[in-house]
């Protein structure tokens, strides 16, 4: 399958002069499969058998399997740096975990611009990640944007 020709390959970047404190960016939902659960876990090298093997999961009191702090620290980055655009150069990702993210629920990303630099174009974003428990991963994203928008 093509893309349209009037489609860019690539993304284009955000410029550090479009954005305010308080801009809001489009919610991100990300099914919650087993498979998305495992496949991460053992893509980041976490072998622990909370994040594969059910059985085990529940006897140390789990529900199920649980997504792993590395997965939701990468969903946490792509879901800034799809909005950031591929010039976008993330400086620092803060989050805290809270409710796990079990098979079969979705999570929403939300995010807000928090801050602005204007002596490095760094912006702060607080982001949250929330699932039919409540908030799974909370924090702040640091990104370097670049002074032009780049197409």
């Amino acid at each position: 399958m093509s893309r349209p020709p009037d489609t860019p390959a690539v993304p284009a970047t955000r410029a550090y002069g479009e954005v305010a404190v308080g801009d809001v960016l489009p919610d991100l939902t990300i099914p919650v499969t087993r498979t998305l659960i495992v496949a991460t876990a053992l893509a980041s090298r976490d072998y622990q058998d909370v994040h594969h093997d059910p059985e085990l999961a529940r006897e140390r009191g789990s529900q199920d399997i649980f997504m792993n702090i590395l997965t939701s620290n990468g969903l946490v980055d792509r879901y800034v740096t799809g909005w950031a655009g591929p010039a976008g150069v993330v400086q620092a990702i803060r989050i805290r975990l809270g409710v796990p993210n079990h098979p079969g629920d979705t999570m929403v990303l939300t995010g807000t611009v928090t801050g602005k630099s204007d002596a490095d174009r760094h912006v702060d974003i607080a982001v949250k990640g929330t699932n039919s428990l409540g908030a799974h991963v909370t924090g702040t994203v640091t990104v370097r944007l670049p002074e032009e928008a780049t197409p």
